[in-house]
């Protein structure tokens, strides 16, 4: 049982560090009128994680990989950064996760991912609607006014793109990650 444990934690701590590489190797704006809003695919280490270990996991993970990339890769974001990094990134997974436990096949990971990235699409407008204004003092209805034209496909297309990722190198590489010792 130590052993596994160990072994758990060392996957996890892997999946941390592929997590910021990603995010420091690959990341550019969707929308040129929102050039802050960038693309990574750092969600899809941690979706691995979040299937192969749980949602509880998954929310670890979220919280260590956004604490790492605030303070190496992505400093200049700040705290914003990474408040929206850790909502963002924990409805996705969380949601995916849970749903993913109850039904564990291939259709259970589709939908959990489907439904994953609908929760951060749908989640972030709310995220965005309160806590924008004011890291970046622009008035809500500034940003309520970038909700269905930015935001929404922002996190949809984000999330979509790791979802899909994720769907498609899951199986090959879980018994990798979750095999006993």
């Amino acid at each position: 049982m130590k052993h596994e444990n160990i072994r758990k934690l060392t996957v996890m701590a892997m999946l941390v560090a592929v997590s910021v590489i990603l995010v420091w190797l690959v990341h550019f704006p969707l929308f040129p009128t929102a050039a802050f809003l960038e693309y990574d695919p750092a969600d899809i280490p941690i979706l691995i994680g979040t299937f192969a270990y749980g949602p509880v996991a998954g929310l670890l993970l979220t919280v260590a990989a956004s604490a790492v990339q605030a303070l190496t890769v992505s400093a200049q974001s700040g705290l914003y950064g990474f408040l929206m990094h850790i909502i963002s990134t924990s409805l996705l997974s969380v949601t995916a996760g849970i749903i993913y436990r109850y039904k564990h096949t291939r259709l259970g990971a589709a939908i959990a991912l489907i439904c994953g990235t609908l929760a951060m699409g749908l989640g972030m407008m709310l995220a965005n609607h309160f806590i924008t204004p004011i890291f970046m003092g622009v008035p809500t209805a500034v940003v309520d006014s970038m909700l269905l034209s930015v935001f929404l496909p922002f996190n949809l297309i984000k999330a979509g793109l790791n979802a899909l990722v994720t769907f498609l190198i899951y199986k090959p590489i879980s018994s990798h990650l979750i095999k006993r010792i």
